[in-house]
């Protein structure tokens, strides 16, 4: 598979969306709960799985397809706020990387 850029994705989803009319629906609030409801749905996949490590192949395949559908949504956030991910993902790292976290070590 080739590699897509954020431009062509962007795109892609924005021609989807818009030929079934759906573009009056997306507004953030709306697309916020969306995200929070497939934020659950890959939490779903791990109930009562505390402490396992491997998973089965569907499980995997799952949790792909719940990761995209969250994803879709913030790329449809990010078009709404006329930013790009992975600026958003660099500008959060380097906040980070100046931060000092304290973890409790018992």
């Amino acid at each position: 598979m080739a590699d897509l850029d954020y431009t062509q994705v962007i795109q892609e989803l924005r021609d989807f969306r818009d030929a079934r009319g759906w573009r009056k629906y997306h507004t953030l609030p709306a697309l916020a709960r969306a995200l929070s409801v497939e934020a659950a749905e890959i939490n779903e996949i791990f109930l009562w799985q505390d402490g396992q490590t491997t998973f089965s192949d569907k499980q995997t395949a799952d949790l792909k397809l719940e990761m995209a559908d969250a994803l879709t949504y913030l790329y449809y956030m990010c078009d709404q706020l006329g930013v790009q991910p992975n600026e958003l993902v660099q500008q959060k790292h380097e906040i980070n990387v100046q931060r000092h976290w304290k973890f409790d070590q018992k």
